[in-house]
């Protein structure tokens, strides 16, 4: 069916060319981060499973730093609250960056990544608390596991089995876990804060103020602006919300455009875009890989020890949410946008690829491993059977995503081929441009 014969709207819509590069070089970025994420999860699992574990458990309990300021923590910890404010410093100015100049600034664009985002969390969570809620100790607590995309781990599978996913679903993809990184950080701060302490909250205003001062007047010199953020994740840190909420209270202050009186998404980058190009790197190269490498590693104890662990109803909640749960909620809220918006696929494509999609949001790494540490504790055996189950229901997510989207492969390159024709090379392809050039058809077109 052409664009001119469609009755509605596009399900995926293909963005403008500026938007669909910069979307290009963040995935590129993030492929990497992933492959790094990888390798410090299966380090991490060598080592905790070898003769030499105990050697790897005193490495994550090392303490270190002022006890007087009561941040004298495991590094494991450490990476927990402190690495990953980094990351979420750089997901926190991506969200931004999408409400304010990008795709969820537009309802209408927004309407299928934003649902498909909430009906990806409500499904695994619920079907977590149906399976496990009654196993006790606490078992509840662990709902929100399930319930987070790893968009990193998600970009490693595709670097294999989905270079020539057409740019439209690349999109798609990177938004929806833009609004699942947004939903992740309400659900900890939420309902993973322990013993507020307002005053030091209240505190934690000063050095924002501060901050958030220093880059509306696009101040970059990061001598003046890392003490604030740093005062600002210590006092976050005291006041028992987690600490990781002050990288994003930090990015929602940095300006996205050159100046508000510019107006519209088109007045120019502001300091966002320069922060996230000089973050991002220390984002996926370290601080994840890192989080991953002191997180990841839980002792199996061979196959006994594997059953025993994926047989706890908390496993089994997890890797359901994960597997079933993520696929489902976010399939489902998706066709209920495009039967009320009466929009379909575009491109040649079909329902199979939005499962593909859905399957890739099934892979929970980073933050379900974080919350599974703060909802059980660090090194508790409820916490390593959640890991356990997060890493076998990522892979077996990532496994049925490859299978799926290896079928549809000769379809993507047909796409692919058809989005990089550029007949007048001008450096940017026809399909993304308003008409054909002139020299692709019978001649320039007429008036309208």
């Amino acid at each position: 069916m052409t664009n001119a014969t469609r009755r509605g709207p596009s399900l995926f819509a293909r963005r403008s060319w500026s938007e669909t590069s910069r979307i290009s070089a963040i995935l590129r970025r993030e492929t990497v981060g992933g492959a790094l994420l990888l390798a410090g999860a299966l380090i991490a699992l060598v080592w905790s499973n070898s003769p030499w574990s105990g050697s790897y458990q005193a490495l994550r309990d090392v303490t270190v730093g002022p006890a007087a300021l009561h941040l004298d923590l495991s590094v494991a910890t450490w990476a927990a609250d402190g690495l990953l404010a980094v990351f979420f410093f750089v997901a926190g100015l991506e969200l931004k960056r999408e409400f304010v100049a990008g795709d969820l600034r537009d309802p209408r664009r927004a309407a299928v990544p934003v649902a498909a985002a909430v009906g990806g969390v409500i499904v695994p969570a619920v079907l977590y608390y149906l399976i496990a809620a009654g196993a006790g100790d606490g078992a509840g607590r662990g709902w929100a596991i399930p319930t987070a995309t790893d968009i990193a781990f998600a970009l490693a599978v595709l670097a294999v089995v989905g270079r020539f996913l057409p740019s439209a679903l690349r999109t798609f993809l990177l938004t929806l876990a833009v609004v699942d990184d947004l939903l992740a950080i309400m659900i900890i701060a939420v309902f993973y804060t322990s013993d507020l302490s307002v005053a030091p909250l209240l505190g934690a205003l000063l050095p924002l103020a501060a901050f958030a001062f220093l880059v509306q007047r696009r101040v970059r010199s990061w001598w003046l602006l890392l003490p604030f953020a740093v005062l600002t994740w210590v006092l976050v840190h005291e006041s028992g919300v987690h600490a990781t909420v002050a990288g994003v209270l930090l990015a929602f202050t940095v300006p996205v455009l050159r100046s508000a009186a510019a107006g519209g998404p088109d007045a120019g980058p502001g300091l966002a875009e320069h922060f996230e190009h000089r973050v991002r790197p220390i984002s996926a190269g370290i601080a994840v890989p890192v989080f991953a490498f002191l997180s990841a590693g839980v002792t199996v104890g061979g196959l006994a020890g594997l059953a025993t662990a994926l047989t706890d109803r908390v496993a089994v909640g997890i890797a359901v949410g994960l597997v079933v749960g993520k696929p489902v909620g976010i399939l489902t809220a998706t066709w209920l946008v495009s039967r009320f918006t009466r929009a379909d696929p575009d491109e040649g494509l079909n329902w199979l690829d939005a499962l593909g999609l859905a399957l890739l949001g099934g892979i929970g790494f980073t933050v379900s491993l974080l919350i599974g540490e703060l909802a059980f504790g660090l090194g508790s055996a409820r916490d390593d059977h959640a890991k356990v189950a997060v890493l076998a229901g990522s892979l077996v997510s990532a496994l049925l995503a490859s299978v799926i989207l290896r079928a549809r492969s000769r379809v993507y390159r047909r796409v692919h081929e058809a989005e990089s024709v550029d007949l007048d090379r001008d450096g940017v392809p026809d399909v993304f441009q308003p008409t054909p050039p002139a020299d692709a058809g019978d001649g320039p077109p007429g008036p309208s």
